[in-house]
């Protein structure tokens, strides 16, 4: 079952009450889960829904006989997301850094939502309305990262073929554009374009996110066509971190960048 980001208070109680009946730790049901016994904590507490197979796990090893699978089907509302999505929108919302390149589309916290939308209308095989709408929603609210404190360091690299590639048509894009300008100005984001006319790039192999967990553990992130996956062990994780200090030395400075955004946007 994979849920939204709202925990529930109720479950987490009943999940508490079935654990303790049966004489577990929260370590030892966290063992079985695949949790550490802070994460089965604040499951209890309410304060994150229930990831991965839980809500299954913990019903068969607690012997509730399906009260907590029916408790989390009414409790929870399924976010639509894969797992690897989950896992990784977990770590993006309490990262201390996040350092993103894109090379097709604007990086997906800086979406608006009518270009996320025209993003989803590309998805293959298409999805219907609704599931646009949900991942939109998703989408748009992950952008409380901008406004947290204390305030996450976060760094963009998009591709300057992405700032003139008309999803949605040119109010679209045009909306998009002044979007990131106002976005750049917050102190605690630098945005960069790598310009068209480079002859060296560090970036061919495709987009990829670096970010620093609020354990201050590294991790890269890596999407491809069916499923994500972390990258934290050396020595990958390094060569990524080495290929993205590559890529901002590459791309315009933020200044520059701003400036080349404003008038794309202008000549639409």
């Amino acid at each position: 079952m994979h849920f939204g980001e709202r925990g529930s208070r109720s479950f987490g109680a009943l999940l508490r009450f079935y654990r303790e009946q049966a004489g577990l730790t929260q370590e030892a049901l966290g063992a079985h889960v695949g949790y550490s016994k802070s994460q089965v904590a604040m499951v209890e507490r309410g304060e994150r829904p229930p990831k991965g197979k839980l809500v299954e796990i913990a019903d068969e090893v607690l012997s509730a006989r399906g009260a907590l699978l029916v408790l989390a089907e009414k409790e929870f509302e399924q976010s639509g997301l894969q797992e690897w999505t989950e896992d990784f929108l977990e770590h993006e919302k309490r990262a201390l850094s996040i350092y993103s390149y894109q090379d097709h589309v604007m990086p997906g916290l800086l979406q608006t939502g009518t270009y996320a939308r025209a993003v989803f209308n590309c998805v293959y095989p298409p999805l219907d309305d609704d599931e646009i709408d949900k991942r939109v929603a998703n989408r748009l609210a992950r952008q409380q990262l901008f406004m947290r404190k204390p305030a996450a360091v976060l760094n963009f690299i998009v591709e300057e073929s992405a700032l003139t590639r008309p999803l949605g048509g040119k109010a679209v894009i045009k909306e998009q554009l002044h979007n990131m300008v106002e976005f750049g100005k917050l102190r605690h984001v630098e945005i960069q374009v790598m310009p068209h006319d480079r002859r060296t790039h560090a970036g061919l192999m495709g987009a990829m996110i670096l970010l620093e967990t609020a354990e201050r553990r590294q991790l890269a992130y890596i999407e491809g066509h069916r499923a994500g996956y972390f990258v934290s062990e050396q020595p990958d994780l390094g060569n990524l971190q080495a290929k993205y200090g590559i890529l901002r030395t590459q791309a315009l400075p933020p200044e520059d960048s701003a400036r080349l955004i404003e008038k794309v946007a202008c000549e639409l």
